[in-house]
């Protein structure tokens, strides 16, 4: 074949590669679509950009192009079109959705396509029960994470209670002020325990989804309070937590988890006592379990405690001589006095036994 002949067939499969570049770039992952990210937002980096939905209610639709970017979707290359799967050019579809609050509930499901784990394990939380009985305010996913501003949970750590206090803020209002919030809002201690650590991540529960959830609360607190490295580093002793078990309050409880785990007990845990979200240091003023205010907390549950009523109880040290001496050397005596006696009375019936066997063996004889 001659070079003349040649040349027009270079060129025209020259110009079929050229064409087919940019469609071998849009397609070569089927999970990518064609629209780029710089196609959506040549038209909605624009600030104060919105439309109207059914109801009135306006639906912003600006999308900072930096906080995109810099987001965990944007770092990881996932395309606008990826979750808004119904985008296919120009001009866009209607939006179904009524309201703001209907179109968030319409989107969020799109989470489950990259997060099935996750989202499976809300579909059991409190908030998707309240979802589920109409309360249509229920946070859903976009509601803790954020849209097009997604960063990771843990930058900064702090961020969790912060999160949940959009909708409970009362809640952390208690907890900011708490032995546990004041750490770690107010010094970003990653060591003491936020809102997830006690009521789950993604399967949020709680008193309103789990009758035995006030059961099974000092099983919470022990993560921490059992824990002897982590106790050390505050010269906290695993004591407390012990020292609960072994008390009648204590034993009371964990029979119930043993015998009937379906079923409420009557009998302090924990945060009746210390409080549940509002937990203050023993030497705080405020403290629901110091000297001044002791009575008031064994009131609760015990009415008619008089002013020495309080008095009964150890305050989770085991005794010692130096803590509760009188009740260290009861303790100590019943010790030694108990095994002595049985101790005795078994070799005692021994010892009978053992002679009239003997005394009638000779008496055979």
């Amino acid at each position: 074949m001659k070079i003349k002949q040649i040349i027009p067939i270079l060129g025209i499969i020259i110009a079929i590669a050229v064409l087919a570049i940019p469609f071998s770039i849009a397609y070569a992952d089927d999970e990518v679509p064609g629209i780029g990210d710089e196609t959506c937002l040549s038209c909605h980096d624009f600030p104060g950009m919105r439309t109207t939905l059914a109801s009135g209610e306006v639906l912003f639709t600006a999308i900072d192009s930096v906080t995109h970017v810099t987001s965990v979707h944007g770092r990881s290359g996932i395309a606008c079109v990826q979750c808004h799967t119904d985008i296919d050019g120009y001009p866009h579809r209607e939006i179904p959705a009524a309201t703001v609050r209907e179109y968030t509930l319409a989107m969020y499901g799109l989470c489950e396509r990259c997060h099935a784990s996750n989202y499976e394990a809300s579909l059991d939380s409190t908030h998707q029960r309240a979802l589920a009985d109409g309360h249509l305010e229920a946070a859903v996913c976009t509601d803790c994470h954020g849209t097009h501003n997604i960063q990771e949970p843990e930058t900064p750590r702090s961020n969790k209670p912060k999160m949940c206090e959009r909708c409970h803020s009362t809640i952390f209002t208690a907890y900011q002020n708490s032995v546990h919030g004041a750490d770690l809002i107010g010094e970003g201690n990653p060591d003491v325990p936020t809102c997830t650590d006690c009521h789950g991540v993604h399967n949020v529960q709680g008193p309103s989804t789990a009758e035995t959830f006030h059961l099974f609360s000092p099983q919470i607190c022990a993560d921490c309070h059992d824990d002897k490295i982590l106790m050390d580093r505050y010269d906290v002793s695993t004591d407390v937590f012990d020292s609960y078990v072994a008390d009648f309050h204590g034993t009371t409880v964990v029979l119930f988890e043993k015998i009937a785990p379906d079923q409420e007990t009557n009998k302090p845990v924990c945060i009746d006592c210390h409080g549940v979200h509002d937990m203050r240091k023993v030497d705080d003023p405020e403290s629901y379990v110091i000297k001044k205010n002791l009575l008031d907390t064994c009131q609760k549950c015990h009415p008619s405690a008089s002013v020495n009523f309080p008095t009964s109880w150890l305050s989770h040290y085991k005794p010692s001589p130096e803590e509760h001496p009188l009740v260290y050397f009861v303790d100590l005596f019943y010790r030694i006095i108990i095994p002595v006696t049985l101790g005795g009375m078994s070799v005692f019936i021994g010892a009978d036994i053992f002679g009239k066997i003997s005394k009638k063996r000779g008496g055979e004889q």
